[in-house]
């Protein structure tokens, strides 16, 4: 039997699962040890067409999908030009997220492993972090329409590589990885991969208290949730308010920039990315995705009447939700 313990496991079972798949060490390794816990899942996979061995690796997933009776969901996603990390992710997830409302997935299983967790906690930390953004992955987190699941988050590089050896486990090595030229790279193999090695099992650890810390803290927070609208009460502290909206875009999938958070300070409103709505009033806070287009008068009075600002008005007549009932909610704030 292995020797590696899967977080969340249980809220995988008698759900619809959708693993992300690349046919690297992690989501192999992962693959094999659901189908040892008896867990239901397919699988999807996203072909960036950026290394010859990227068709070696879709062939290999559609042998596994054949051979253990799993649906295969397949994307080609060239991208080329710079900032290949960033795209590559909206390309990844906007294709999960597509095929989980489509097909009415409960949970997205992804192979994050310790060594993830720390290289992403390194480059908050240089960046000047706090524990929300520094601890920035947790094994299950809720998102609009679903759960993001991590069962390998705590685990060692090391233990999954035993396994895969230990049940010879075919698996490719994306030679990209070892590029440093991509900062995520620079700081697992010059930082995290060592520690790692050398720290595993007190790591792991302090990753379980630090999230537990996290969940206190914004246990705190309070938010009222809409969709994926967040409304937090203003503090009147600007570095706490800084908090709760970068817990709202991290939720949403989005990491504000430094330079985007001291505008929005001094602005106390904007758009991040084209996609993400920021407004900061004099009693409240609103986060949510940025929404063009036009609705009817009425229903733009009732906002103005529930004190809903302008920036964040269009997703909420798109999604239906009444201004009134916010107004309700939001009344003890």
């Amino acid at each position: 039997m292995d020797k590696i313990e899967l977080e969340g496991v249980d809220s995988l079972r008698h759900r619809k699962n959708l693993l992300a798949f690349s046919g690297g060490t992690d989501s192999s390794a992962l693959f094999f040890l659901l189908i040892r816990h008896e867990i239901e899942f397919d699988i999807a996979i996203v072909d960036y067409q950026k290394r010859p061995n990227s068709r070696l690796e879709t062939e290999y997933a559609k042998k596994l999908a054949i051979k253990f009776g799993k649906r295969l969901f397949l994307k080609e996603c060239p991208i080329k030009g710079g900032n290949f990390e960033k795209r590559a992710r909206e390309c990844r997830y906007s294709f999960f997220e597509k095929i989980i409302a489509e097909h009415g997935y409960d949970n997205l299983i992804t192979a994050h492993q310790l060594e993830d967790m720390l290289e992403w906690s390194l480059m908050q930390l240089c960046k000047g972090a706090g524990l929300v953004e520094m601890v920035g992955m947790k094994p299950i987190e809720k998102r609009e329409g679903f759960y993001l699941v991590r069962p390998l988050l705590y685990t060692p590089k090391s233990a999954i590589m035993d396994y895969l050896k230990t049940n010879e486990i075919r698996y490719f090595i994306d030679k990209t990885n070892e590029d440093i030229s991509y900062k995520r790279n620079y700081f697992r193999h010059k930082y995290a991969k060592e520690l790692v090695n050398e720290c595993a099992a007190g790591l792991s650890r302090s990753f379980r208290y630090l999230n537990l810390d996290k969940e206190t803290l914004l246990s705190k927070m309070e938010p009222k949730i809409f969709k994926d609208l967040y409304i937090f009460k203003n503090t009147g502290e600007d570095t706490l308010n800084l908090r709760y909206i970068d817990y709202a875009l991290k939720r949403l999938g989005y990491l504000a920039s430094s330079a985007q958070k001291r505008e929005i300070l001094r602005t106390r409103k904007g758009v991040l990315g084209s996609k993400f709505a920021v407004s900061i009033t004099k009693n409240r806070i609103f986060v949510s995705p940025y929404v063009k287009g036009k609705m009817p008068k009425k229903f733009k009075e009732a906002c103005r009447v529930s004190r809903i600002p302008p920036l964040h008005r269009c997703y909420i007549f798109e999604k239906g939700i009444d201004p009134l009932e916010i107004k309700k909610s939001i009344a003890s704030f």
